[in-house]
């Protein structure tokens, strides 16, 4: 995976919470639906849901998702968006291609 670290994404992959996130941000209008009330018009944020939307859904601390959701920033899985103080991720839809090309060609 180029540019990427296979034990990062996989690490980040090996908690249930975690993988529920990724797989809850693949359709966030139906897993967020509260998401777009609060959102600024002027805010185009496309398929990114904020960090307390996503603490409200899985019921942690808002420091273990922020902690969760920067682990998967990092391994690449999320991009954040920043609007003023709130922050809102979205699916690297570019790195979880490579994750699946990875998977089928090397494993």
């Amino acid at each position: 995976m180029d540019n990427l670290n296979e034990l990062d994404v996989f690490k980040a992959l090996s908690n249930k919470t975690r993988l529920d996130i990724l797989k809850w941000l693949k359709d966030p209008e139906k897993n967020f639906p509260k998401q777009q009330a609060h959102l600024p018009k002027e805010v185009s944020i496309e398929g990114g849901v904020c960090v307390g939307d996503i603490q409200d859904k899985v019921n942690l601390s808002q420091s273990t998702v922020s902690h969760y959701l920067s682990l998967m920033q990092k391994a690449g899985l999320l991009e954040a968006v920043r609007y003023g103080q709130w922050t809102y991720y979205r699916r690297n839809e570019e790195t979880l291609a490579k994750i699946a090309e990875f998977v089928k060609q090397e494993i």
